[in-house]
């Protein structure tokens, strides 16, 4: 009988985002999984801690340690990779992400005009040149915020080819930003083509 190896290109990990009390924080999802609702990726967490999805304005959800689960109810609550929200707990946790690092062509949507919230698909710290928000994906007058204690912005600059004011942020792995697409722009999408080495 023959034998033969069998490869899987699948990569497999885990993240942890530490959350301070009382702070909030951006966190992103950058792990894929089979069930990627608020649920299926933070299933339990402190008593008290609230998720705040955005989309144009935010709905608010409470962790429940009663009935372990998220209230009101979040099974729809989509947070896939290259989503992220606004959580904040009253005591120190850590957050642990569990997934497949995705890896190919991904694609994460910058709508024209919009505030979304987004990070990157996958689990990199770098820079925003380096995480591939650049041309013909970052256009003239977008702009990108973080949240360290408070808010901190970006626009890119086209006479510069860059993100000011100078120097551009690093994305931390599990975090999340906001990112405003000019309403000028014609590029809607973030495309990097990922492959672990």
């Amino acid at each position: 009988m023959a034998q033969s190896n069998v490869y899987s290109l699948n990569v497999v990990g885990y993240y942890n985002v530490v959350v301070p009390a009382t702070t909030y924080l951006l966190v992103g999802n950058q792990l894929n999984t089979t069930n990627n609702t608020l649920p299926g990726i933070i299933p339990s967490t402190v008593a008290g801690a609230q998720f705040q999805k955005f989309n144009g304005g935010y709905s608010a959800y409470t962790f429940d340690p009663d009935d372990l689960a998220w209230v009101p109810d979040a099974t729809g609550v989509t947070l896939r990779p290259g989503e992220g929200g606004l959580f904040r707990s009253p005591s120190a946790t850590t957050l642990t992400f569990v997934g497949e690092v995705r890896q190919g062509l991904l694609t994460n949507a910058l709508p024209v005009g919009i505030r979304v919230l987004r990070s990157s698909i996958v689990p990199q710290q770098a820079n925003l040149t380096a995480l591939g928000l650049v041309p013909p994906y970052a256009e003239p007058g977008d702009q990108l915020q973080t949240l360290h204690g408070g808010f901190a912005a970006w626009t890119y600059d086209p006479d510069d080819l860059a993100w000011l004011p100078a120097p551009e942020p690093t994305i931390n792995v599990g975090e999340a930003f906001f990112y405003r697409k000019s309403p000028s722009g014609t590029n809607p999408n973030w495309v990097r083509n990922f492959t672990v080495q």
